[in-house]
């Protein structure tokens, strides 16, 4: 999976076919076991292809430019019924599901394959201890000049108002 990142529970879709182009947040309601991206093991669930149905937060991107009337288009019900470009090296065993990634799309009824796409795969940077202990001390001098982070890892640093 060269240089792509799974999609995990919070990563957000946007559909090509939105009037005024708006997100929303994957829910992963298929398994509980796999994280990704979460030291507590407890929030950021790896979402699979068995994420259909109405698996967004609001099951909706706004107005569907599908869905003219003639008071403006009527608002998205968005339904995912089935997902491409996934990560076929990987089923989980909890849900026979395979992993998205953030080049993964999705189909919706209305606005057809591959009509939805990951905008943003959801994980996000968290320093660990292990982060600090493996840290090169001239590189850290150099993009972090202001303090040691292995010394004073919860320290935080203020620059002075002038």
């Amino acid at each position: 999976m060269a240089e792509k990142h799974l999609v995990v529970q919070g990563g957000t879709c946007i559909c090509k076919f939105s009037e005024a182009p708006q997100t929303d947040k994957i829910k992963v309601l298929t398994q509980t076991k796999e994280f990704a991206n979460d030291k507590d093991g407890s929030k950021k669930l790896i979402a699979t292809d068995k994420e259909i149905g109405q698996t967004l937060e609001k099951n909706s991107f706004g107005k569907c430019k599908l869905q003219p009337t003639s008071s403006g288009n009527l608002p998205c019900q968005a339904m995912i019924s089935k997902w491409s470009n996934v990560y076929e090296k990987v089923t989980f065993e909890e849900n026979n599901g395979k992993i998205l990634t953030e080049d993964s799309k999705a189909t919706c009824p209305i606005g057809g394959p591959d009509c939805i796409s990951i905008k943003d795969h959801g994980q996000k940077a968290d320093v660990t201890k292990q982060n600090e202990k493996n840290a090169d001390d001239k590189a850290m001098a150099i993009i972090y000049p202001f303090g040691n982070l292995k010394k004073q890892p919860t320290q935080i640093l203020q620059i002075p108002n002038e």
